[in-house]
């Protein structure tokens, strides 16, 4: 069996090294080289704490204020505000209680796997030295800010996730950079952080072809099928024989569901970072302010911040702005912070309006199936995801029940 993997970030990356440990013949095709869309750029961070949906009315009756402020966390480009209309109209719908309910369940089902999965990942491909031993802290100035954010701590103490509240001065015997003024802080043992998630996604590709895999560049045009898939056309003409077909090119992937039949509301979030190479200082922990909406990440030999917002679909310029309001924001946390020898980037994030990401065969052609929607957590989700999707695509039994992730559930 040949299985063609579209999109090769941390997910297709992840899920073609699965399937090629099951004996199946793969080849991953991107139109960059690995690692070099939405992986390059995260917050390194393996979140299990926030699978949230987005949805919840805590987050959902802020957005018209935060869209109303130049420097608020959310911000859509006027211009795009029809195209996202349908998408907005999802995003209310999966605000009822009931479907909240059953979405928190759903992301939490991903995420009490997510560390486990990534450690068993790092461990078999001789990658362990690239996560950290340090968790995550979730800052607060006082009692009202941490009551704001009630709900999160709540959600996981339902289902069980490990976390410890802290003074501040506890927070700064943890990470003594820290502002006087945070007054509480969270401790998120288990949000581990990757050392270079790029890296991470280039070491795995280099074990998959070690293994016999084949990586190829190129820009996916077409698929030609029947009642199953027949072959990858690519746009300068090459033509990939394929009995299977992944679909996970992160914010890309709608249109190639489109091409397939198969529309999903798959909207890109644009995430921006500012990776600080002298930051001046030192930290063991990443920390996330939610009242202030922004990360800050020791990664990739320096401190990532990112954490910002923009709604402008895919081909839009990037805003690098919203890259300096989040390294503002950070400095309040963290004084001493220095933003010297920095890069800005910005990345397409794929956003399905219930938080929850597709993992399914295709509800129209045999030997075609969808990675896609994960949003801010595809590092989070990439280990679980290649294992449960090397189940599902090799005929195993999937160790979780997949039907809540399918595709037609729109």
């Amino acid at each position: 069996m040949t299985t063609v993997v579209v999109g090769a970030g941390i997910i297709g990356t992840a899920i073609a090294h699965d399937l090629k440990k099951r004996g199946r013949d793969v080849v991953l095709i991107d139109r960059d080289a690995p690692g070099r869309g939405a992986s390059y750029g995260n917050m390194a961070s393996i979140a299990v704490t926030e699978f949230m949906p987005a949805s919840r009315p805590s987050v959902w009756k802020q957005i018209p204020g935060w869209m109303l402020d130049p420097e608020g966390p959310v911000r859509v480009r006027p211009g795009y505000m029809p195209r996202l209309v349908p998408w907005f109209l999802r995003f209310i719908a999966a605000s009822r209680p009931s479907k909240l309910r059953a979405l928190e369940a759903q992301g939490a089902a991903l995420c009490s796997r997510a560390l486990g999965d990534t450690l068993a990942l790092l461990r078999e491909t001789g990658l362990s030295d690239q996560i950290t031993e340090e968790g995550c802290l979730s800052l607060y100035t006082d009692q009202a800010e941490f009551r704001a954010d009630r709900d999160h701590i709540e959600i996981l103490e339902r289902f069980g996730f490990a976390h410890q509240i802290l003074t501040g001065v506890e927070a700064r015997d943890l990470e003594p950079e820290l502002s006087r003024d945070i007054g509480m802080a969270v401790l998120f043992p288990e949000n581990r952080s990757m050392r270079d998630p790029y890296k991470l996604v280039v070491a795995l590709a280099d074990q998959f072809t070690a293994q016999g895999g084949r990586i190829e560049r190129g820009e996916v045009a077409g698929f030609a099928r029947t009642d199953a898939m027949r072959e990858v056309i690519l746009k300068d003409g090459r033509r990939i024989a394929a009995d299977e077909v992944v679909i996970c090119a992160g914010a890309h992937s709608t249109t190639l569901a489109r091409e397939l039949g198969e529309p999903i509301p798959l909207e890109t979030e644009r995430g921006y970072h500012t990776q600080i190479m002298a930051p001046g200082i030192s930290m063991r922990h990443s920390i996330i302010w939610p009242a202030r909406a922004f990360m800050v990440t020791p990664t990739a030999g320096g401190i990532r911040v990112g954490g910002t917002v923009e709604m402008a679909g895919l081909d839009a310029a990037p805003d690098y702005r919203r890259a300096k309001i989040t390294v503002r924001r950070a400095q309040t946390a963290l004084p001493n912070l220095r933003c010297e020898n920095f890069t800005e980037w910005m990345g397409h994030r794929p956003a399905l309006p219930d938080t929850v990401p597709i993992l399914s065969a295709s509800a129209r052609t045999r030997g075609l199936f969808y990675a896609t929607g994960h949003g801010h957590l595809g590092l989070t989700y990439a280990a679980t995801t290649a294992r449960l999707m090397g189940q599902l695509i090799t005929g195993a039994q999937p160790e979780i029940d997949l039907h809540p992730y399918r595709i037609n559930r729109f």
